[in-house]
């Protein structure tokens, strides 16, 4: 059963000290928080590879043209999502979880194909991995400022460039990411 005081959905930004090497300048897309735990995806860490992505489909697909492939986090970085910000009637039916307004998660092999393809929905994003928390993990890493919490900006998402994702997302708080420090509390 979902927690009654749920953060989801949510930016997360994490905190210049945050020096986990997964979450040091990132923006998480905080997309479920149970007393469970809590699910997320990061959205500024496009994967940096000169390989050609391996996409096993059937029927197969030859790839129209290079697939951008974002990480998540670094659990099960096996696992892919297909993130779609879009509310157009080209990706209706896409299917998927809602995880705000607007934003749609997707594991379909049909989107996959979709995204291979000439003209690929807009606003679609493959991530592999994603972000997890156990039972009150978040809870105290927010208690220890580790992040930030904003509210689901979409056009921040898809619109701008993952090396200043980071900033953009604190400087729209009203904050200079300089003069962030630590301090005790939730922000």
């Amino acid at each position: 059963m979902p927690s009654e005081a749920s953060l989801a959905p949510a930016l997360l930004l994490s905190m210049p000290h945050l020096r986990d090497p997964n979450f040091h300048r990132t923006v998480v897309l905080l997309c479920k928080h149970f007393d469970e735990g809590a699910f997320g995806l990061v959205m500024n860490r496009p994967l940096v590879t000169g390989g050609r992505l391996v996409v096993n489909l059937d029927p197969p697909v030859e790839a129209a043209g290079d697939l951008d492939v974002w990480v998540g986090g670094p659990v099960e970085p096996e696992r892919s999502w297909i993130l779609i910000g879009d509310d157009s009637p080209e990706t209706e039916g896409l299917g998927g979880m809602r995880v705000a307004e607007g934003m749609y998660l997707s594991t379909s092999p049909d989107l996959l194909r979709r995204l291979l393809e000439p003209d690929p929905p807009p606003f679609t994003r493959l991530i592999v991995g994603y972000s997890g928390w156990g039972p009150g993990q978040l809870e105290a890493e927010l208690n220890a400022s580790a992040w930030l919490i904003s509210d689901v900006d979409r056009d921040l998402i898809f619109k701008t460039p993952a090396d200043s994702m980071w900033e953009t997302a604190i400087r729209r708080l009203g904050a200079d990411p300089a003069a962030l420090t630590m301090s005790r509390g939730v922000h």
